[in-house]
């Protein structure tokens, strides 16, 4: 039997079928990380506790395997994809606690680090930590890769802020820092390892080079190699231990938990944009400027300038700074208006004698200032966005020191145009003398490999030769860098790493290669070439940032392992291999596309902002036959017929709960389901059909297009009372006269269609629908507002799928949404008489997309005293009807934002979509329901 079967096996023997993977399609999809590599897995398995991973070690050992732990998967260095057992912590590792009123905060390692900040945030704290990634990232890569960032310098990164860790042992032992006794247990239990500790740091103090060596390289950012200026700072072995973790980038042991020493977020801030004539004279005011007490110094050559003179808000100026300009985005902070001020004003005197040619002033208008970072954050993603398809995005990560910031810079580029990377940006955290930079390259063929690896030498010939830098700053060492740690360090220093891997890892089964890697050609191996394939996803780079806003994330595939195994499938054609590409193939009918919300979401964080969503709708389009596409023709064509019939069956379903129960239903299309699992479910939260009296005023102010979702099941579960009840009375309550038509049945706005992927018959609906609206709206002199978000959005959208003629109606054409109704149209006209104690609000993916999460905002606050908004509000996968016919979907989207609802204690639940509002309460076993009920019971 293949070594392969066997750990699956072995595996199996231990862990349920939900937290083990072994299918092809899944060990593809786990198969790529940020970085340029990929390796695929034997077995992909999540453990829920210590005990756990304990057996992983021990079964590692007994099959001779390795283990890799991994949670965003956001490295950009190779760390954390493997061919051993990939041991996924994103699912089951998630505490959080806050502790001393937010002067420390304990977490594990599946929690991300925004996530952490979030729960701080009302403690006017934060972690050290702060990466670009920091949305996705997770607390295990944060402390694994001692990660820091914009602000966080080298004072405030993982290393420095660790508190307490505790950690499993390759061995199988637990130790906690913060158990006092846990120091004479380490002694006596690993009297081994406690020597072998104290005899690699009595070394080191030996060495006064290598000792001054330790402690000039921790003045620059640095994780290349391990921590080992944790030989100098700490005493006892086990401390050593602990913070040697930090940055071992899971190579030598299991973090399980941290505690971390929080720092002030400070809330004034006030931020600038500086110009200068050259990199050189810019890198030259980095000293003044530290000097200044400037929070953040954020370097930008010309090239990178250039990337962000198109993006929204950009000054105009951008395009006039000549050829060689470099920039400085600059910003203060202070945890008062008054101390800002007089931050700023000692600031002044420092700015006003650099030579600088142009420069913004100084703003602490919130908006401008997230115009500013966004333009610094937008250079990543535009250059990625243009690369030439079938290239990798690399983001590379040097530090050298500051005073030499200028000419290093200067020698980059130069090396760019050596090695014909034309597209090259350098932009970075320059207070830090922390240089990031952007290239394509691509790995198709050998000679573009060789280009790769001649580049990396000299590279490495210049940052640590000449400006004794460091390779990596903030990405680790990874596969990238572990030829070079032994010509960073020096013979002595990679002599006491590698002494320290044998002696922690003896059996070298934790993520063995990164960081000790005796092959010097390990960083051209493993290359994840890019396939072309469809344009809709092409510019992915692959980063994980679209993860946590995936509702499928945990049950099925997330959008970067959709796009991953479109491109496994392109490499195993190319090679021949049919098994395994049959094998994905099939698997990616459910997996990649039936248990896709399309919801979009992904794009919100997505830095090229790819809607994975449309590549599953055109996969859609193109498995759907020609059969199937005139039976949705039909559908279309026949729609109040159908409306008719869905209303008679679930009438019919009704009838059957009356008689047998309320769950009848449930459990009937349950048991169907156990023989035909494509047989929609019929949830416990399904409400009747609502008849829709006509309201139709001689002169009207807005038309209510009631949604074919409310006409079918819009009547409210606990008050039986409809959202169109509810419309009429606040319209009349706010005087506004509300049309309602009288031909509504066979109305809607052909959403389902669209994201189903039948295309010609979404186009034939949606036109219709255009006509219908047109002539209700009276030529586009009424708004038109509709009561399901989802619906507004897709009828907001659906502009390149119209006619020439509709697409001028459409034009002319106001259409709202009911959030936009009860905040610009009702409010102002509704006296709030007692506003509720306490209520949360659910906003559905269409707020996001359309802008309106303020509007929400603004609601929850005008008319509840203790609003809440859960942090983990998500897609809830429900999709329209996907949670009909995968409960499992819903469950799993939703999963985290109900633990967060339950623990709000509020039973007051409000959303603006029915089906969202029915996953919802599915899942909660709390009543959802429109914000326009809400606006009813506070006013008058």
């Amino acid at each position: 039997m293949p070594a392969a079967r066997q750990v699956q096996q072995a595996l199996a023997a231990h862990f349920p079928a939900d937290r083990l993977k072994t299918r092809l399609i899944d060990l593809h999809a786990w198969s790529s990380d940020a970085s340029f590599y990929s390796l695929v897995p034997e077995a992909v398995v999540f453990p829920v506790n210590i005990e756990e991973v304990q057996l992983l070690f021990k079964l590692a050992q007994q099959h001779q395997t390795s283990l890799t732990f991994r949670t965003g998967g956001t490295s950009l260095s190779g760390q954390s994809v493997t061919d051993g057992i990939l041991v996924d912590l994103s699912r089951n590792w998630p505490l959080i606690k806050v502790e001393m009123a937010g002067d420390a905060v304990r977490v594990q390692p599946g929690i991300t680090g925004s996530h952490v900040n979030h729960l701080l945030k009302q403690y006017k704290k934060k972690i050290g930590p702060d990466p670009a990634s920091i949305n996705a990232a997770m607390m295990g890569g944060i402390l694994s890769n001692n990660s820091s960032g914009m602000c966080c310098g080298v004072v405030n990164n993982s290393y420095h802020t660790l508190k307490y860790l505790k950690f499993v042992l390759p061995n199988g032992e637990v130790f906690d820092t913060e158990n006092k006794d846990d120091y004479r247990r380490f002694e006596t239990t690993q009297p081994q390892l406690c020597a072998g500790i104290k005899k690699l740091a009595q070394r080191i103090k030996n060495n006064a080079a290598l000792t001054t060596k330790i402690r000039d390289k921790y003045k620059l950012k640095n994780t290349v190699g391990y921590s080992i200026n944790a030989f100098l700072d700490y005493d006892h072995p086990l401390d050593v231990l602990a913070h040697l973790l930090i940055g071992a980038e899971g190579t030598l042991a299991f973090i399980a938990e941290a505690v971390l020493n929080t720092i002030p977020d400070k809330p004034c801030k006030s931020t600038g944009l500086l110009f200068f004539a050259s990199p050189a004279a810019t890198c030259n005011a980095i000293p003044a400027l530290k000097e200044s007490d400037a929070e953040a110094l954020e370097f930008m050559d010309r090239a990178a300038i250039r990337s962000i003179e198109e993006l929204a808000g950009a000054p105009a100026f951008l395009k006039t700074l000549p050829a060689n300009s470099a920039g400085i985005l600059c910003e203060y902070q202070s945890d008062t208006a008054a101390g800002l001020q007089e931050k700023l004003a000692r600031a002044m005197q420092f700015i006003d004698a650099l030579p600088i040619t142009y420069k913004t002033e100084f703003t602490t208008d919130e908006a401008l200032q997230a115009t500013y970072w966004k333009l610094r954050k937008g250079m990543y993603p535009s250059v990625a966005a243009v690369r030439q398809k079938g290239t990798s995005a690399m983001l590379e990560d040097i530090a050298v020191p500051v005073h030499r910031l200028g000419e290093a810079i200067e020698d980059l580029q130069r090396l760019f145009i050596k090695y014909k990377y034309y597209d090259a940006i350098v932009f970075g955290h320059a207070k830090e003398g922390n240089l990031h930079f952007l290239l394509s390259q691509s790995f198709e063929t050998p000679a573009e490999v060789a280009v790769f690896g001649a580049f990396n030498d000299e590279l490495a010939e210049l940052v640590i030769k000449r400006y004794d830098g460091a390779l990596k700053a903030e990405h680790g060492t990874g596969r990238q860098i572990a030829p070079y740690v032994e010509a960073e360090w020096g013979a002595e220093g990679y002599a006491i790493m590698k002494e320290l891997k044998a002696l922690v890892d003896p059996g070298n089964i934790l993520n063995p290669g990164v960081i000790i890697n005796a092959d010097p050609t390990c960083h051209l191996k493993n290359l994840k070439p890019l396939p072309v394939v469809e344009e809709e996803v092409d510019k992915c780079v692959e980063c994980g940032y679209c993860e946590n806003r995936c509702p499928s994330r945990h049950f099925t595939l997330t959008p970067r392992q959709r796009i991953v195994l479109r491109r496994s499938l392109s490499r195993l054609k190319k090679a021949g291999d049919t098994t395994t590409y049959n094998s994905i193939l099939k698997d990616y009918a459910y997996d990649g596309l039936d248990t896709c919300a399309v919801d979009g979401m992904c794009a919100t964080d997505c830095p090229v902002a790819i809607n994975t969503g449309e590549l599953v709708k055109r996969l859609r389009k193109e498995n759907h036959s020609e059969r199937a596409n005139a039976l949705a023709m039909q559908v279309a064509k026949n729609f109040g017929l159908v409306e008719r019939l869905i209303k008679l069956g679930l009438r019919s379903g009704r009838v059957v709960n009356s008689v047998f129960g309320k769950k009848a239903m449930f459990k009937l299309t349950g048991g169907v389901r156990k023989i035909a699992p494509s047989f929609p479910l019929w949830p416990t939260q399904l409400t009747a059909p609502v008849a829709v009296q006509p309201q139709l005023p001689e002169q009207a102010d807005v038309v209510y297009f009631v949604s074919c979702i409310t006409r079918t099941m819009g009547r409210d579960i606990e008050k039986k009372e409809s959202i169109v009840d509810v419309c009429r009375r606040l319209a009349t309550k706010a005087n506004i006269r509300l049309l309602i038509p009288s031909n509504l049945t066979g109305t809607c706005c052909a959403q389902p269609f669209s994201s189903k992927g039948f295309t010609p018959a979404y186009r034939f609906f949606v036109n219709k629908t255009i006509d219908t609206l047109w002539e209700w709206s009276k030529q586009g002199a009424l708004p038109v507002v509709l009561d399901l978000t989802s619906c507004t959005h897709s009828l907001q959208t659906c502009r390149p799928h119209l006619t020439p003629e509709n697409q001028l109606r459409f034009n002319r054409l106001k259409i709202i949404d009911s959030l936009q109704f009860a905040t610009d149209i009702l409010l102002p006209r509704l006296t709030i008489t007692k506003k509720k104690s306490k209520a949360v609000f659910h906003p559905v993916c269409s707020l996001y997309k359309m802008g309106l999460n303020k509007n929400m905002l603004q609601l929850a606050t005008q008319t509840v005293v203790e609003p809440v908004i859960p942090h983990a509000a998500g897609c809830c996968g429900m999709a329209g009807d996907r949670g009909f016919y995968y409960p499992g979907l819903t469950a799993a989207a939703t999963r985290a934002e109900v633990a967060e609802v339950n623990s709000a204690q509020c039973n007051d639940c409000y959303s603006t979509a029915k089906t969202c509002e029915m996953a919802l309460a599915e899942s909660s076993g709390k009543n959802y329901r429109s914000v326009l009920y809400l606006l009813d019971e506070v006013t008058q």
